[in-house]
């Protein structure tokens, strides 16, 4: 009886965690029909709208509607979307960077009703009509969080341009003091590189000091940097694992359906084709940034600001951010049909 309700248990975990079994549009539609015709009006935009490349990462003002606009029965409702858009650990880590924001009104000494610091300015924009059918896409962005996501036949098809980032990296005091949401990010980075002997160093490290900032920026479209760092097959097998590792924290934020989806298409380009490049220090501590890249995937890694506690990460499809090559090929078989 125990491992039969178990194995139960375990399914709705699955089910409820990784959005396998979720209607999308559904989902999407579950919350838009709680909105009024007003905020509806604030957050719907037409797909090929060039809101839906307008992303960044700092505090800003940005379209659409934040929480502090929601009911929260409504921004319950916004949040399955997103549950449903992300894995358990993508999930934790999306609302973990936004309790941050009142552990820094504490360490910058601002007020309890600072809003520049503020864990409920996080907007939600959907573009185009959630439908089964038919492609749409959504966002979830605010300080330090760009989410980007794209639909076409009620199947996730883009993930990217995605964006965490943590600040503090390492809370430094009060009831928090300690906690780290990008642990993995940083301490997988981390072994991979000091993993190397001396002249796999001298492939790998491209710099001496870290850069300032994740070179790939808000960009509406990426490209492949230079120098490229370590090849994958100049790792040792151990250093493969460490490697792996390293690029699964990253693919495993999404939901299932699309993490196995991207990590396929990662390895249909060969992972025999991704480089690991690394500067600044190879400690903890001071400055220091990574890189993982191939022909469609960019990752870049980068901790320097305020005294490197303060974290800057980003997953782009080189070849498919905010599903624009899937979008393309969807209206042209539509129009073949017409």
């Amino acid at each position: 009886m125990k491992r039969i309700l178990f194995v139960l248990l375990l399914a709705l975990y699955f089910q409820e965690s990784v959005g396998q079994s979720v209607d999308l549009s559904g989902t999407a539609n579950a919350f838009l029909n709680l909105l009024s015709a007003d905020v509806k009006s604030q957050i719907q935009f037409k797909l090929d709208d060039e809101e839906r490349f307008n992303w960044h990462y700092v505090p800003r003002f940005r379209n659409g509607v934040s929480f502090h606009d929601l009911t929260q029965p409504q921004l319950d409702a916004a949040l399955n979307l997103l549950k449903a858009s992300l894995s358990v650990q993508g999930y934790k880590k999306a609302t973990d960077v936004m309790t941050l924001e009142n552990v820094l009104r504490e360490v910058e000494n601002r007020s309890a009703d600072d809003t520049y610091r503020d864990p409920k300015k996080y907007f939600f924009s959907i573009f185009g009509t959630p439908a089964k059918d038919q492609p749409w896409g959504w966002r979830l962005e605010g300080h330090h969080i760009s989410l980007n996501f794209a639909a076409v036949n009620n199947k996730m098809e883009s993930s990217t341009p995605s964006f965490f980032g943590s600040n503090p990296a390492t809370v430094p005091s009060g009831k928090r003091k300690g906690d780290q949401i990008l642990k993995d990010e940083s301490a997988a980075g981390f072994a991979l590189v000091n993993s190397f002997s001396s002249a796999q160093l001298q492939t790998a490290v491209i710099a001496e000091t870290a850069y300032a900032e994740i070179l790939s920026e808000n960009k509406r479209k990426a490209s492949t940097l230079t120098p490229k760092g370590i090849s994958y097959p100049d790792l040792n097998d151990q250093q493969k694992k460490l490697f792996m590792t390293l690029l699964d924290v990253y693919v495993k934020n999404y939901e299932l359906g699309f993490s196995t989806t991207l990590m396929n298409k990662i390895k249909a380009a060969g992972i025999e084709n991704l480089s690991f490049a690394w500067a600044g220090s190879l400690r903890a501590g001071k400055g220091h940034y990574y890189r993982i890249q191939g022909p469609m995937l960019l990752i870049e890694f980068d901790n320097t600001q305020n005294n490197a506690n303060h974290i800057h990460s980003v997953v782009r499809d080189l070849t498919n951010d905010f599903a624009e090559d899937i979008l393309k090929e969807h209206y042209l078989k539509e129009h073949a049909k017409n």
